[in-house]
């Protein structure tokens, strides 16, 4: 395989992921959401300490709409790098680099989940988050998921910041 056939595929790799975790975080994240608030009312608190700190599994219709756009960019990154388009070529130059920062620290924050979760609520001013179980807050709500998404999730990691370094290398080369 050539080396712009392999920016291609790990182009269309990672825009896959992007069709695949939105849709089911869309018809999965209100049942995520229920998850999770069941475990924070069974450690004794309630929901609403969840929204007044922003924490919410339930897929936003914007979050939805922009990781599809990723999506489509991607594909259409592949699908002009594998006609060997030059436009392919220059635009994945400019992209490939926004989605090794941007998406590699958002896919961070979705892959250490917990550990990320655990240090906010330490450092939070709000006294009940202190005392809130966050791996099993996570866990709870992550039961709501296909078993095979946390797989692709990790996918996406590395193909956003792995994948896109070895991307921007293929096209120096």
């Amino acid at each position: 395989m050539d080396s712009i056939a392999l920016v291609a595929t790990l182009q269309l790799l990672l825009a896959g992921t992007f069709f695949v975790i939105p849709v089911v975080a869309w018809f999965r994240g209100g049942a995520s959401q229920d998850a999770a608030e069941a475990e924070i009312r069974r450690q004794g608190h309630s929901p609403s300490v969840l929204a007044r700190h922003g924490i919410a599994f339930r897929e936003k219709p914007w979050e939805l709409a922009l990781a599809l756009a990723i999506g489509v960019t991607l594909t259409v990154l592949g699908v002009l790098n594998l006609t060997a388009n030059p436009t392919g070529r220059l635009l994945s130059w400019i992209i490939e680099p926004v989605v090794l920062v941007v998406v590699g620290f958002i896919t961070a924050g979705q892959v250490f989940s917990t550990a990320y979760t655990r240090a906010a609520f330490a450092r939070s001013a709000d006294p009940a988050l202190h005392t809130v179980d966050a791996p099993a807050l996570i866990a709870a709500a992550n039961t709501a998921f296909p078993a095979w998404l946390r797989p692709v999730v990790l996918t996406r990691f590395a193909l956003a910041t792995l994948g896109s370094a070895l991307v921007l290398v293929l096209l120096w080369l």
